[in-house]
């Protein structure tokens, strides 16, 4: 009896491997982290390969902890990671490392777009306020500083494309991340006008296919199957970006109520489902996401902070260097449990963190690539904890911008 389905999520720091019944309830799961390398510039990239062979090896894992799994698995579904770029050459290699929507790189080409007047007319076809993330911004610092990295490449690609390419030797990407680069988030399609604007027309062959997956599936190959210990020609399924994985799961589809919907991760992003893609007016000034939902003729708009746990991570670590320095290793886990459970020790309103710190800046409501973190009315009195709960309340309030800014407050 085939009563499970398999889902793969590859995050920008954990890849988990998902076995789910038929009503949705989680039965199993297997994860390994996801590493990148961080370089000058700006620079975040991931090892293609090797982000490939961990995907394979958490997928394995799970066949091994779910009784039978092979015989009763119906389907598998493929996420992850957003925007970046993923540049595949002629026999299915990675042509370069895999940029990260952490990179910054492009921050500079996104400066020029916007003084050019390009930002704002791809942004009423996409409905994306283009950013150093997005892989339009990224094919264009390589186009200028590395050009052969293009000419070696034939697809360009994302996270979760790349691994169904290894899956099912099929080169995609889904429409939501096909259209809030390259398309109309009305039409589900890609725009010629946006890279003949980019300068990029004679990159348009790296543009893959787009699929939805939730009407089309491709097999899963033997070669791979055997692997994964999985079954051959198993239906795989390119699925949505994963933040909009993570909203329908969520509960942002409710026809009839203005539903909005945060999740706060490495990024935080922040949204509210639009049930008639074809009427929705965008805002004036190009910031944020709006992305086709897997429900026709609907779209998510959402506004995205660049980094939200990343400043947690940051505050926790500076602890744990200090605890380092005076001869005490914390571990990270450990230290987030601890302090989570005392941050609301601290006092309230000690210091106001401003929570843009990562060197990209932000990109949502508003897109600064200068903004950077900082802590505000310090005195002595404000202690460790004191700060760990200031920057939990920069967080909230950096999440209380994106209402106003899609002009709408949810009811739920």
């Amino acid at each position: 009896m085939q009563d499970l389905i398999v889902a793969v999520d590859a995050g920008t720091s954990v890849i988990k491997a998902l076995a789910f019944d038929l009503d949705g309830n989680q039965l199993a799961a297997a994860a390994r982290p996801n590493r990148y390398d961080s370089g000058p510039g700006g620079a975040v990239e991931q090892d293609m390969a090797r982000t490939w062979n961990d995907t394979a090896a958490t997928l394995a894992e799970l066949v091994e902890r779910v009784d039978n799994l092979p015989r009763r698995v119906a389907a598998l579904a493929i996420t992850g990671q957003g925007d970046g770029t993923w540049l595949v050459d002629a026999e299915g290699a990675p042509a370069a490392p895999a940029w990260l929507w952490l990179d910054s790189r492009a921050a500079g080409i996104v400066a020029e777009c916007e003084a050019s007047g390009v930002r704002r007319a791809i942004y009423r076809f996409t409905g994306c306020g283009m950013n150093a993330c997005n892989q339009s911004a990224q094919l264009l610092w390589l186009e200028r500083h590395q050009p052969a990295v293009l000419d070696r490449a034939t697809t360009g690609q994302h996270c979760k494309d790349w691994l169904y390419l290894n899956l099912t030797g099929v080169r995609a990407t889904d429409v939501s991340e096909g259209t809030f680069t390259f398309g109309d988030f009305r039409t589900r399609r890609y725009v010629p006008e946006i890279l003949d604007r980019l300068g990029l027309a004679h990159r348009r062959h790296l543009l893959p296919e787009m699929i939805d997956g939730s009407r089309t599936t491709h097999p899963l190959e033997p070669g791979i199957a055997a692997r994964l210990g999985l079954p051959a020609g198993l239906p795989v399924s390119l699925g949505y970006l994963d933040v909009l994985c993570t909203a329908l799961g969520g509960g942002l589809y409710e026809p009839g109520r203005a539903v909005g919907c945060s999740i706060v991760g490495s990024t935080g992003m922040h949204m509210r489902f639009v049930p008639d893609a074809a009427g929705l007016a965008l805002r004036d000034e190009p910031s944020g996401y709006t992305m086709p939902f897997p429900v026709p003729g609907t779209v998510a708009q959402m506004q995205s902070n660049m980094a939200a746990t990343l400043n947690i991570d940051w505050i926790i670590d500076v602890g744990r260097q200090a605890a380092a320095l005076l001869g005490k290793e914390v571990d990270r886990a450990e230290a987030l449990r601890r302090l989570d459970a005392r941050v609301l020790e601290g006092k309230p309103g000690a210091a106001l963190f401003h929570p843009y710190i990562h060197e990209s800046g932000e990109r949502g409501p508003f897109i600064d690539v200068a903004a950077r973190a900082q802590f505000l009315g310090l005195t002595g009195r404000v202690g460790y904890l004191d700060l760990v709960r200031a920057v939990y309340e920069g967080l909230a309030l950096a999440a209380l911008e994106w209402e106003p800014a899609m002009a709408i407050v949810p009811e739920g």
